[in-house]
């Protein structure tokens, strides 16, 4: 199992291109199950869940061809309705198959989802919606099934803001028969650029990136071509690593639109920022102050930032109170924050923070995604090495990040 080696201290400097973002990735290429003919897809990040979502469409019938990060798509012989659990338990995402299958072929038997560690995440909100749409659905031996003749317009309202629940079943109502509203959706940019591909296919999706949702259904749907926008939480993970090591770095390709609660905390923090059309250059200080924040739906500040801010105050001037609302295992990387040095206790969902100035490096183990671009954070800023085990989980949401680093300077590298 590959290793990260990391001597830390290095100031980063230079400039770093931000890839296409994984979670807006996933969804759009999952909507080329709706309409027959050759959908392409331009800066699809190389990924391991990009590998993954490929391999079950395939399952599915469609056919997928990669060139570099370009990703062609035809779902023409879309014949088979199973998504097998052993290509569904290592991604979550697998489950937005489940609106499209559905609303496609009127069956759908898809593997209960796998995915990171960081809470339960149940799929009963996407449920209830494909219910109110007119499907039937059961749950037998690990899987749910699906079936609806015809998928009819519904008003569905979210009780909690779910970002995947919100796509299935705005896929899945582009070809139900009349019009659905959703109500309390999700409001990410991922939303927004799902919403801007299914409309390009000739859906009718209005509201998108409000808490209102209103899809007018239509018979067939076209394909298209469109560039996945940039990676919202890359961005944020290299803000955060400017800032950390004193660094001067431009980051290129990215939306500063898109990180604003990021953007806010670090200024408030004493982060020299400066912010351009589709840059945004970042002077680290030689001291950063502590701030509170909590997580909350986009807009708010990112739950998939939490654990990277979280080093970042772990070295801050004060003490820092950090409140997380949206999963309830998101704290998993405090403890091998803390055999780095961190001073950090843990009240239910809130983190008390208290900065030491330095963390020591240290053999760690990654639980998750997020908590793995933690832990390589802190690697870049504690003295001496660092050694990050169980590194797999980057592979599935960061694209060449040691080759980026080492790009900034960074003394980073990769054991296999």
């Amino acid at each position: 199992m590959d290793k990260i080696e990391i001597e830390g201290g290095r100031r980063l400097s230079g400039r770093v291109t931000i890839s296409g973002a994984k979670n807006a990735a996933l969804p759009i290429l999952t909507s080329a199950l709706l309409t027959d003919g050759s959908n392409t897809y331009t800066n699809v990040p190389g990924l391991q869940d990009i590998h993954s979502i490929r391999a079950l469409l395939e399952n599915h019938g469609a056919s997928v061809s990669v060139d570099g990060h370009t990703v062609r798509i035809d779902a023409s012989g879309l014949s088979n309705s199973e998504a097998p659990y052993e290509l569904v338990r290592k991604m979550r995402a697998s489950i937005l198959v489940l609106g499209p299958l559905l609303a496609r072929l009127g069956r759908a038997r898809v593997s209960l989802p796998g995915g990171c560690a960081i809470g339960a995440r149940p799929i009963n909100l996407h449920l209830n919606g494909l219910e109110r749409l007119g499907a039937t659905i059961a749950l037998r031996h690990g899987y749910v099934e699906a079936e609806a003749k015809k998928l009819v317009g519904a008003d569905i309202y979210f009780d909690t803001v779910t970002v995947t629940g919100t796509e299935n079943l705005m896929m899945a109502a582009v070809l139900a028969s009349g019009r659905s509203v959703l109500r309390n959706a999700a409001r990410e940019p991922e939303i927004v650029a799902l919403a801007q591909v299914l409309n390009q296919m000739g859906a009718d999706v209005q509201g998108a990136g409000t808490p209102v949702i209103t899809i007018n259904g239509v018979d067939t749907l076209k394909p298209t071509q469109t560039e996945i926008i940039p990676d919202r939480i890359e961005t944020g993970t290299f803000l955060v690593a400017a800032a950390l090591t004193g660094g001067d770095v431009i980051i290129d390709r990215c939306e500063p639109d898109h990180v604003g609660a990021t953007l806010s905390k670090l200024s408030q923090a004493g982060v020299d920022i400066s912010v351009g059309q589709n840059t945004i250059h970042v002077r680290g200080n030689a001291s950063v102050t502590s701030v509170d924040f909590r997580t909350e739906p986009y807009p708010g500040f990112p739950t998939d930032m939490q654990a990277q801010f979280m080093v970042l105050m772990a070295v801050a001037d004060g003490t820092s109170m950090i409140n997380e609302t949206i999963f309830e295992n998101r704290f998993i990387h405090v403890s091998e924050l803390k055999r780095m040095g961190a001073d950090i206790r843990i009240n239910g969902n809130t983190a008390m923070v208290h900065g030491v100035g330095r963390l020591s490096g240290a053999p760690v183990m990654a639980s998750d995604l997020r908590a793995s671009a933690c832990l390589v954070l802190a690697g870049l800023v504690a003295e001496g090495t660092t050694v990050i085990n169980r590194v797999y989980h980057l592979d599935r949401g960061y694209e060449a990040l040691e080759e980026k680093f080492t790009a900034l300077g960074a003394a980073i590298r990769r054991v296999r």
